[in-house]
């Protein structure tokens, strides 16, 4: 790739990304929520072997907590297929570059083995609720696996080839039209609740950093919401 001239930000590095992609954009945003997806598959991977089969409080919070969670992911990979991807395409192809085509294809592709997988995940929290039983948690449990590990590789592929060529190909102004379709478009229900899973975790320099980026009225929602969304965490994942 060729050298970038543009002034860089401090990118953030987070537990368990694969890659830091330098270059003149803020990659904050992304990486943030690909450390709450990889934290939520570790808790759930967790919480399914450890919930004892007959608590049925636990397994409907269980699904409760896998709806949000899969429905932020689902409007994750959306923006991405509708935004992210045709424009990186544009690019490649105006470069005339294979490689980077082919891996564009394949982070499409990748979106498209991880939906049913997902899905599957959903069926089994369903089914501990409706009819549990060993049967059903192990099943769960096996669906979970494959789509915690199906998600890694992909958030890692991303991390170590999508994003790189994004810094080096995208304008400013391309990307601020990137940015602007990744807050657009979740149901209003979801915000009080994204507000603090966003944040859940992160190490305190990364808190610090996000919290003065986005000014004090976010810092005062956190503070409102946040205690909610921990008692819903407790009780999701109590075991």
């Amino acid at each position: 790739m060729a050298p970038i001239t543009r002034s860089q930000p401090d990118q953030l590095r987070l537990p368990g990304q694969a890659h830091v992609a330098p270059g003149p954009h803020d990659q904050t945003g992304m990486y943030v929520m690909h450390h709450a997806f990889r934290r939520d598959l570790g808790r759930f991977v967790v919480a399914v072997r450890q919930t004892p089969i007959g608590d049925a409080p636990t397994w409907r919070a269980l699904t409760r907590r896998w709806g949000r969670f899969a429905a932020i992911l689902h409007h994750h990979h959306t923006v991405e297929d509708e935004n992210f991807w045709p424009i990186l395409v544009r690019h490649a192809e105006e470069r005339g570059d294979a490689e980077a085509l082919a891996m564009l294809v394949a982070m499409e592709d990748e979106h498209g083995d991880i939906d049913p997988a997902l899905s599957d995940c959903q069926h089994g929290f369903q089914a501990m609720v409706e009819h549990p039983c060993a049967d059903h948690r192990n099943a769960l449990d096996v669906h979970l696996t494959g789509a915690r590990e199906a998600l890694d590789a992909h958030l890692g592929h991303e991390e170590t080839e999508a994003l790189p060529f994004l810094q080096e190909v995208l304008s400013t102004a391309e990307y601020a039209v990137l940015e602007a379709a990744a807050g657009r478009g979740y149901p209003a229900r979801l915000i009080p609740f994204l507000l603090p899973w966003v944040m859940d975790e992160l190490p305190v320099e990364a808190r610090r950093r996000i919290l003065i980026e986005a000014g004090r009225p976010l810092a005062v929602v956190l503070r409102l919401v946040t205690p909610f969304y921990a008692r819903a965490e407790r009780r999701a994942f109590r075991y």
